[in-house]
C-alpha cells in the first residue's frame, strides 16, 4: 500500500497526471457552483412560498453557504470520484506506460459510456449508502468523534469498491468483476483507507482522486 501511494506521488508531474488534474477540477468546482445556485433559488422559491418575502435573497443565499459547507465532505468526495471516473482511463493509462508495460498492451478502453455508468454507481452508493448511515452519524454525536469514525469507515468501504470497479473496467471482463472484487477485497480496503484519509486533508483532498486512481492501478497490477 505504502509502495503504490509513493509511485502514485512520484507521478504526480507527468503531463498527463496534471492534464487530469486541470479537467477534474475544473470540472468538480463547476458542478459545485451548480449546486450552489440551485441551492440558492431552491431556497429563495421556499421562503416564498412560505410567505417570508423580506430579507429572503440575503437568508436564501446564507443557506445556502450553511448547507454547501455542511455537506461539502461528502458532497466533494461523491462529485470528484464521480468526475475522476470520466477519465480514469487516462491515469491508469500513464501509469501502465510508466510502470507496467505489458499489462499495458493488454489492456481495453473503457468506452466513455462505460466509465459514466460507473460513476453514476459510485455516485449512487454513496449517497444511498450514507443516507442510510445517517441516523447512525446522528446517534453517534453523542460520542464526540463517533460520527467522524462512522463516516470514515463507510466511505472507506466505499471508495475500496469504487476504485475497485474503476480499474475492473480496463482489465477485467464484465462477468468477472464480483469474483475479482471478492479476491481482491483486502487490498483495495487499505486503498479506500488511505483514500479516505486524503479526501480528509486539506490540500491533499484535491489530489486525492488522482492519486487513488493511481494508487488502485498499482495494487491491480502488484497483486498480479
Amino acid at each position: 500500500m505504502l509502495r503504490a501511494l509513493s509511485l502514485s506521488i512520484g507521478q504526480l508531474g507527468d503531463p498527463a497526471f496534471l492534464k487530469v488534474l486541470g479537467k477534474s477540477l475544473a470540472l468538480t468546482l463547476l458542478l459545485f457552483a451548480v449546486f450552489g445556485v440551485l441551492l440558492y433559488f431552491g431556497l429563495v422559491w421556499l421562503f416564498a412560498w412560505l410567505g417570508w418575502g423580506q430579507g429572503s435573497g440575503f437568508v436564501a443565499a446564507a443557506g445556502a453557504v450553511i448547507v454547501a459547507a455542511l455537506s461539502g465532505g461528502l458532497l466533494f468526495r461523491v462529485i470528484a470520484i464521480a468526475v475522476i471516473g470520466l477519465f480514469t482511463d487516462e491515469i491508469v493509462d500513464a501509469v501502465e506506460a510508466k510502470h507496467y508495460p505489458d499489462q499495458r498492451a493488454r489492456a481495453v478502453r473503457a468506452s466513455y459510456t462505460t466509465q459514466t455508468r460507473v460513476a453514476l454507481g459510485s455516485v449512487g452508493r454513496a449517497i444511498g449508502w450514507n443516507l442510510l448511515a445517517l441516523p447512525v452519524y446522528i446517534v453517534l454525536l453523542v460520542t464526540g468523534i463517533g460520527t467522524v469514525a462512522a463516516f470514515f469507515i463507510v466511505n472507506a468501504l466505499l471508495l475500496s469498491r469504487d476504485l475497485g470497479e474503476l480499474i475492473a473496467v480496463r482489465h477485467v471482463p464484465r462477468p468477472a468483476w464480483q469474483d475479482w472484487l471478492r479476491s481482491t477485497r483486502g487490498r483495495r480496503m487499505q486503498i479506500g483507507l488511505v483514500a479516505a484519509g486524503l479526501f480528509v486533508v486539506p490540500v491533499a483532498n484535491l489530489l486525492a482522486p488522482i492519486l487513488s486512481a493511481a494508487m488502485a492501478a498499482h495494487m491491480l497490477h502488484r497483486q498480479r
